[in-house]
């Protein structure tokens, strides 16, 4: 037998959360939607749109990054890890129930809330954003190729495509907020790696 098999992992080790695929898709994701929301508010806030100016190019912009926006995800498809993260982020369990119903009750101690690789919160937010920026990327085909479609779809299409950015906005600044508040979940996603203590506390059920 082997002293590497002997010798337990110390408590403070790091441990493996994602691989490159993970963090290259998760940021390439971020930029783009950074900018279908920057040239968004450009377009719509007057403020913002007189700052700026040249409204020809930022709505190309708008255009061609909601376009790109599933590209990351489709090439992230091509790696193993990649597609076994999906399909954690797409099954719910028992204890995900449990999870929800202490975040309801704002109880935030670590053992009224299991979790394996991703919590429940994390989830239902991949499955909403993902439900989310397929609507808007319908829908603002709709609106981009006009000749295609009646006035009534496209006049549906624009009201559903505004309000929903106007959620997306609100969703994704809560996300940054409660990504800001925790460092380490970001460090996992900037080097791949989190501390064993991290792991063990917010997410008891994982085993890397």
């Amino acid at each position: 037998m082997s002293l590497r098999a002997e010798t337990p992992a110390p408590p403070d080790a790091d441990v493996h959360r994602f691989g490159p695929a993970q963090r290259w898709a998760h940021r390439s994701t971020a930029a783009l939607m950074g900018v279908c929301v920057a040239t968004a508010a450009c377009l719509y806030v007057p403020q913002l749109a007189e700052l700026v100016g040249r409204r020809e190019l930022v709505v190309r912009l708008h255009e061609w990054a909601g376009l790109a926006l599933p590209v990351p995800v489709l090439l992230g498809l091509a790696s193993r890890a990649f597609r076994a993260d999906l399909r954690l982020l797409d099954r719910f369990g028992p204890h995900d129930r449990i999870w929800l119903r202490a975040a309801l009750r704002r109880d935030r101690r670590p053992a009224s809330r299991p979790a394996g690789k991703f919590n429940a919160g994390q989830k239902i937010y991949a499955a909403w954003i993902a439900g989310a920026a397929l609507v808007m990327l319908g829908t603002g085909l709709l609106m981009w190729f006009t000749h295609l479609t009646p006035l009534m779809w496209r006049t549906s299409a624009t009201f559903v495509h505004d309000w929903l950015a106007l959620t997306i906005g609100i969703v994704l600044a809560g996300h940054i907020g409660m990504a800001l508040g925790d460092p380490e979940a970001r460090r996992g996603l900037r080097t791949g790696s989190v501390s064993r203590e991290w792991a063990e506390s917010e997410h008891p059920l994982w085993r890397p």
